[in-house]
């Protein structure tokens, strides 16, 4: 779920923002399946690229309706966190409260007034590609308001608080260790040697 291309256009009056749909989105997933393999790497790197790039315009349009208007080096985490909290509007996300009875249900059995909200995850690809793009247009990395510490704790804050709301785990699944891994090949190669030796 992309997070900015599902908004649709508002008034660009009174802090809200015009932002542009996703025409060609659609035309880029439906390329065709017959395509190597090098076609579908290019296709998601330009697909990736070209929502960096309207994540990006959309952010600099947020923060030229600001009010009062703020220019992109006066920028701080404070100014992402509102940001993030604006498109909270435009959630499809059911997140339940602690007093709704479906809370921590993942597959809830019926509906309820909970609000909709950003998920977490378009949230935190959100913040990468914004990042990227930040330092990707001159600012330097050491003053990138999408990597400030603030913006880091609410993207957690939140991850935590929707997984426990809806019943669904974010743990990273582990990755083994290099050594496992060596064992694990050692393993491999002396039952295929054993087998090998047994054969006649």
């Amino acid at each position: 779920m992309d997070t900015l291309q599902e908004l649709h256009s508002s008034t660009t009056s009174n802090n809200s923002i015009k932002i542009p749909t996703n025409s060609t989105l659609s035309m880029l997933s439906s390329s065709s399946s017959s395509g190597t393999t090098t076609t579908t790497t290019t296709t998601s790197s330009s697909r990736y690229e070209n929502q960096k790039r309207r994540d990006w315009n959309t952010f600099g349009q947020y923060l030229k309706n600001h009010r009062p208007p703020l220019s992109l080096s006066r920028c701080s985490g404070a100014h992402v966190l509102e940001f993030l909290r604006y498109l909270d509007q435009f959630g499809k996300t059911k997140v339940h409260t602690t007093l709704c009875p479906f809370y921590g249900h993942p597959n809830p059995p019926g509906p309820c007034p909970c609000p909709l909200r950003q998920a977490w995850g378009s949230l935190d690809a959100l913040i990468g590609r914004l990042r990227a793009a930040y330092e990707e247009n001159g600012g330097q990395q050491e003053t990138n308001p999408f990597g400030a510490r603030a913006v880091r704790l609410y993207l957690r804050e939140v991850r935590d608080l929707q997984s426990k709301a809806r019943g669904v785990s974010y743990e990273k699944k582990k990755r083994k260790r290099p050594q496992q891994q060596l064992h694990q090949q050692h393993l491999f190669v002396a039952l295929t040697q054993g087998e090998t030796s047994m054969q006649p």
